[in-house]
């Protein structure tokens, strides 16, 4: 089965927010850029999708018009096999992804980027959905520590260890990168041999 990894939001305009912090991102942007390395090794398609809203103001960082729209830095170079812009949570919501995922002949999704629970879990489980098979990489996933509603603090790694249980064996496998990276290399395999 041919897998393609793809890149979510992983854009300068997240630096922008309060709730940044370069020790949350660190382990991240090892996580990811070692994905990011062991596919383009495997010459499996990686995808870049960018998050764009309004206002389409200078002063908004996910709007086009702020220049933050943009791959963030610190990840890994990559050439895209396609770049696609998103306005919604899920990245297969009127972006074209689907489309071209379709017309590539890609049966797995292997989902990585910003925010954990949000548009990456959110493009996992339309994903599922539709159909394709989907390996999450949480650790290749970013979120930041958010407040609940009655004010109480709620910790990145718990959101992330939330978004693992309610995904895997449901709308995902809940894979590191190594195991990612060997089951795309596996069915890539098995793909070639058939």
């Amino acid at each position: 089965m041919k897998s393609c990894l793809i890149v979510i939001d992983a854009q300068e305009s997240f630096r922008q927010r309060a709730y940044w912090s370069e020790r949350v991102a660190q382990p991240y942007f090892a996580a990811q850029n070692a994905l990011i390395e062991g596919c383009l090794a495997a010459g499996l398609p990686i995808v870049r999708v960018f998050h764009v809203d309004g206002p389409a103001a200078a002063s908004h960082p996910f709007a086009v018009e702020s220049g933050f729209v943009r791959p963030i830095d610190g990840l890994a170079p990559f050439e895209a096999a396609a770049t696609f812009t998103k306005n919604r949570h899920s990245a297969l919501v009127n972006s074209g992804l689907d489309i071209w995922l379709t017309q590539q002949g890609i049966g797995r999704l292997i989902v990585s980027g910003i925010r954990t629970e949000q548009c990456c879990e959110t493009t996992a489980r339309h994903g599922s959905d539709l159909g394709w098979e989907v390996d999450y990489v949480t650790e290749a996933t970013l979120t930041f520590d958010m407040p609940q509603p009655d004010g109480r603090p709620l910790a990145a790694a718990d959101i992330k260890a939330r978004t693992a249980a309610v995904l895997d064996g449901r709308f995902a496998t809940v894979c590191s990168v190594a195991q990612a990276l060997e089951r795309a290399g596996a069915h890539a395999t098995e793909s070639l041999a058939a």
